[in-house]
């Protein structure tokens, strides 16, 4: 049995997702993407790879789909037929779970068949690029009224967003544009509609080794979906038990060595809202305090966070100012040191070459 603390935890996350050195990897040969990056404001997807690497963050070997949780992250073209069966539902108990909706409260019984559904509906839909809108009504018109609500924005039926973003990559679809203009499209050569779940393993392996160590809880959070079904499919090997401060979790056996290893963070990175490192579900380790994780997710309009020598030290907001320069205004938890804050507003470079601006100003609250 290992005991950790916290802090080693931290060392670990940061050094495995590659914040503790800034390497000079082309996006899609970087180890988070095994993982992937999921997309939340503009540009959010290139601010976090700036902060694990030198390259450009252009990089046609990825792609944008709807993928853990239904959200849209950045993934390999080469990782969606493995990662398309990973993500499909476990069983029916697991589909409910993820789609359950106060909006459809009758779709739970539906279990995996209302992904099923909704995945063919998409193949015969989006042939070609497609606006989301328009997308969603001739969607909505083939799958079970179950998943479909009253909109009454709209006046029409619609099918529910989860339902239908947690079925999108088995629909074949890539996420074109987000925003006024969203756009939907075919994904090239894109893997079949899984007949069922092929290796579950390995996206439970794949969250621990990245953001563990963890247990089923923290698992199923990540996914969408409910504690029991993930504890009846928990890898039986491979996994090495440790203690973060008295709490059971679980990691990959071969991340012990770097667990044990890690380096004490030093350095600033500028992380987006919703970069791979905030996507661990125990928050109250990432972030101690009530009030201080209520300032970095929020219910509507997450801020990025501010990572100073391994500790999230404050939250940080951008906008342009003109198309030469991008404004970051941040507040920390507490005050830091001279030199840290020479640290941040050099770090903050590589925000504005993430977005393709030539200057950045720091302004602190």
């Amino acid at each position: 049995m290992i005991d950790v603390d916290r802090e080693r935890v931290m060392a670990y996350r940061i050094a495995v997702q590659g914040l503790a050195d800034r390497s000079g990897d082309r996006p899609a040969d970087l180890p988070v993407l095994d993982l992937g990056v999921q997309e939340y404001t503009p540009d959010s997807t290139r601010v976090a790879l700036a902060a694990r690497s030198g390259a450009e963050p252009e990089d046609d070997r990825l792609i944008t789909v709807w993928a853990a949780r239904g959200a849209p992250h950045l993934h390999r073209r080469a990782d969606l037929p493995a990662l398309v069966e990973q993500l499909w539902p476990v069983g029916d108990d697991d589909a409910a779970a993820r789609i359950r909706s106060g909006q459809i409260p009758e779709a739970a019984p539906l279990g995996v068949r209302a992904f099923t559904v909704t995945a063919e509906a998409f193949r015969e839909v989006v042939t070609g690029p497609i606006p989301r809108g328009e997308a969603s009504t001739e969607i909505s018109r083939r799958v079970p009224a179950e998943l479909t609500y009253d909109c009454k924005s709209c006046a029409a039926r619609h099918i529910a967003g989860n339902v239908w973003q947690h079925a999108g990559l088995a629909g074949g679809v890539e996420v074109v544009s987000r925003g006024k203009d969203a756009m939907l499209g075919p994904i090239p050569d894109a893997p079949a509609i899984p007949a069922a779940n092929r290796g579950v393993d390995r996206m439970i392996e794949t969250y621990l080794r990245f953001l563990g160590p963890a247990g089923p809880g923290e698992v199923a959070k990540y996914l969408g979906s409910s504690t029991t079904p993930i504890k009846a499919v928990w890898p039986s090997t491979g996994l090495t038990e440790v203690r973060v401060a008295g709490r059971r979790a679980w990691l990959p056996a071969s991340g012990v060595a770097l667990l044990e290893s890690a380096p004490d963070p030093r350095g600033v990175r500028w992380l987006p809202p919703m970069d791979p490192l905030l996507q661990a579900r125990d928050r109250d380790l990432l972030v101690p305090g009530r009030e201080r994780q209520k300032e970095v997710w929020r219910i509507l309009g997450n801020p990025g966070a501010l990572l100073v020598d391994g500790e999230v030290a404050g939250v940080w907001r951008a906008r342009m100012a003109g198309r030469k320069r991008v404004d970051l205004t941040v507040t920390t938890f507490g005050r830091l040191t001279a030199e840290q804050v020479t640290r941040v507003e050099e770090e903050a470079a590589q925000v504005a070459r993430a977005r393709g601006v030539a200057e950045a100003r720091v302004i602190h609250e």
